[in-house]
């Protein structure tokens, strides 16, 4: 089953106590096609500029990925700079460059009509309502935001927040968005406005899982995956929408819907952020096999005793 995801291509400057580099190729659309290539079948839509080249368009399709979905603009591609030398949970911003992005207007190609999952990157929400309203046909779209939507674009995230089957956020966004100090109160209130499951990710310490009454199946408990134990963390970028990647790549390559199938996304979308996280940009992401995927699912597996 096709997964269109929509957001944005970057390139990225980064530096971490492992090192510095500069432009290579990110963003949320990047990150999450690649981790998702792992598993089905994945489309593009996303605006870059004259700076992206062959060399950056072959990253995607060496993993078969669809990108007749990517508009080339004039003008240069959106790039973002950055540090985690004080702690590599947080990010300090050093710049960013919007560029083509800043007038990004998703464009569906009549070729990803017919595609059963929807993911909506971290893009203005009324262009995500947009897309959602483009795509009929999906059976689950999963979504994301951050604070700079939800602290300046609160009612147009709330009509966006609707048309999400699965939302993916972390603690503090949660938080903001409910205005609820408390996770568990917080998480409850999201779900009110409008997703059936709201993921939380935590960072290094892995994801919780909530759903709404009566959606996914029966039970109404949360459910929390750990994070798996890394050696060295060397680009921390990038590692979010990773998760989301796995998360819904597994999702879609599943038959059923439920929530022993979302569970175990939680494991698969810990496993592709765990890798990404190993090598700066997405250099990991490109190198990858399923054998090593699977392999370190089997250490989640035995950490947690999942069946």
């Amino acid at each position: 089953m096709s997964i269109l995801a929509v957001g944005s291509i970057a390139f990225d400057s980064i530096a971490t106590p492992s090192g510095r580099v500069e432009n290579v190729l990110g963003g949320s659309c990047t990150f999450f096609s690649l981790a998702a290539s792992y598993f089905t079948d994945v489309r593009i839509v996303a605006v870059v500029g004259e700076d992206f080249t062959a060399e950056h368009e072959n990253v995607l399709k060496k993993r078969k990925i669809d990108i007749r979905g990517i508009e080339h603009a004039k003008g240069k591609t959106f790039r973002w700079g950055g540090q985690y030398l004080d702690n590599l949970n947080e990010a300090k911003t050093d710049f960013t460059e919007l560029n083509v992005f800043e007038r990004f207007q998703p464009r569906i190609p009549p070729e990803y009509s017919d595609s059963k999952f929807l993911f909506l990157g971290n893009i203005h929400p009324t262009l995500q309502t947009a897309v959602r309203h483009k795509m009929d046909g999906v059976r689950l779209t999963g979504g994301d935001t951050m604070n700079y939507w939800i602290n300046g674009s609160r009612p147009d995230l709330i009509e966006t927040l609707k048309l999400v089957n699965v939302l993916l956020i972390n603690d503090a966004e949660a938080k903001s968005l409910a205005g609820e100090p408390n996770l568990l109160r917080a998480s409850q209130k999201v779900l009110a406005m409008g997703p059936q499951a709201l993921v939380i990710k935590h960072g290094e310490y892995g994801a919780t899982i909530f759903f709404r009454e009566g959606a996914f199946g029966i039970g109404r408990h949360p459910f929390r995956a750990p994070a798996l134990p890394i050696e060295e963390v060397k680009d921390p970028t990038g590692a979010g929408d990773s998760f989301a990647g796995g998360f819904m790549g597994y999702i879609a390559s599943q038959e059923e819907l439920n929530r022993e199938v979302l569970k175990r996304g939680l494991f698969y979308g810990g496993v592709m952020g765990s890798f990404a996280v190993e090598r700066f940009g997405t250099e990991r992401l490109q190198s990858l096999t399923r054998e090593e995927i699977d392999a370190r699912f089997q250490v989640f597996r035995e950490l947690t005793h999942l069946e």
